[in-house]
């Protein structure tokens, strides 16, 4: 039988891709004891990760040890996130820690955060239907934090940078420490009772749990609640979230993020104007330019080019109905007149006149037309009317 040997770079490159291909290895969180802690010059951690019967070698690359938040120390308790691996050159497997984060007191407040976000969370305090609008042009931004330091210095040189107009009204108080919870939310009280901005900025720098959290006292999240200026969470780096970020109005992941947000860039604010007035503008030229070809087409219309052409046309419809109007009315009257002519015809051929002039006449006394002879007596004087004319005649016998 003939064997084909491998080298042992092969071996250990062929075993360290047997890690990479388990998505176990690729996210383990595990927590022991510091020992051996080393902090190279190149900026590099190494040290030994222990508990009662093992250990693991560790190290974090200077890429992630700008995001700690204490100096690790050896003795010390820690829960780190990070990927398992092997170190090819020595054959041996290590932990490559991303993130860490010191056990004991942070612990207990962890769990305190998280009883605290469970219940402001059920009782509304999170919702959006709660969430006030930022304004868009604010005149006053009110900064509730540390009168030194360079948060303040931040939020200063950013808003005014963005819009020198804009006044900032810091109102000094503690970030961390005994009592300093009690004295933010006096802080926010007082701004809403005497109107002293348009909006409020909660910031801080960046820091441990324990650093950050008077911002996760249940008092500082009543009073960001109940406020009736629009807040602004600025505590912390944009990795941390406080209570405070979940109940204010609008998050930022840094206190130079909350003066962007909360400060409008007067150049954009002027370019966007510029763009306005531009497209009203071209507005305007696209307007006048379709009422100057609307004006011209109603120019070419019959109506101006033959102003008289309509007036002719009516006339020349009057003259038509007069026609038509004449016609009738000599159509009617001949009609009529034909209707009259019968009308004489028949009243001729009934007149008593026209029995006169068949040689009968008419006889009248007095007033009275007589009609029998008893109507008569001697000597009575009667008028005998005849076709051309009357003769007088008297009675002489019965």
């Amino acid at each position: 039988m003939i064997y084909n040997p491998i080298s042992v770079t092969e071996l250990n490159k062929y075993i360290k891709g047997k890690f990479e291909e388990d998505e176990y290895f690729a996210n383990v969180l595990v927590e022991g004891e510091i020992s051996n802690y080393k902090h190279h010059y190149t900026g590099h951690l190494y040290f030994t990760l222990k508990d009662e019967n093992s250990l693991i070698k560790c190290i974090m690359f200077k890429t992630y040890t700008g995001h700690l938040e204490f100096e690790p120390k050896d003795g010390m308790k820690v829960m780190i996130l990070g990927s398992v691996s092997i170190f090819e050159r020595d054959g041996t497997y290590q932990l490559y820690a991303k993130a860490m984060k010191p056990l004991g007191m942070v612990g207990d407040l962890r769990a305190a955060y998280e009883e605290l976000k469970k219940k402001l969370e059920k009782e509304g305090l999170f919702d959006e239907e709660h969430k006030k609008k930022i304004p868009t042009y604010p005149k006053v931004i009110g900064v509730l934090t540390s009168n030194t330091g360079a948060v303040i210095r931040d939020i200063i040189n950013v808003s005014t940078r963005r819009n020198p107009n804009v006044v900032i009204r810091l109102f000094p108080v503690p970030v961390q420490g005994e009592g300093a919870a009690e004295k933010i939310a006096k802080g926010i009280k007082f701004m809403n009772e005497q109107k002293l901005a348009d909006v409020l900025i909660l910031a801080r720098g960046g820091g441990s749990l324990e650093d950050l959290w008077s911002f996760n006292e249940e008092i500082v999240a009543r009073a960001i609640y109940e406020s009736k200026l629009p807040i602004i969470s600025a505590v912390g780096h944009e990795t941390d979230f406080t209570i405070s970020d979940f109940v204010a109005d609008l998050r930022a992941p840094t206190p130079s993020a909350a003066a962007e947000l909360a400060v409008p860039d007067i150049e954009e604010l002027k370019l966007k104007i510029i763009g306005y007035e531009n497209r009203l503008k071209q507005a305007l030229i696209q307007k006048v330019q379709l009422m100057r070809l609307q004006y011209e087409k109603c120019m070419q219309s019959r109506v101006f080019t033959q102003p008289l052409q309509k007036i002719n046309e009516q006339y020349m419809m009057i003259d038509m109905k007069l026609k038509v109007m004449e016609h009738s009315i000599l159509q009617k009257l001949q009609i009529e007149k034909s209707s009259f002519q019968k009308l004489v015809l028949q009243l001729d051929t009934l007149s008593p006149l026209k029995i006169l002039s068949r040689g009968y006449g008419i006889v009248y006394k007095e007033e009275n037309r007589v009609k029998n002879i008893a109507q008569l007596t001697v000597n009575d004087k009667v008028t005998i009317r005849l076709q051309d004319g009357e003769a007088k005649a008297k009675i002489i016998e019965e």
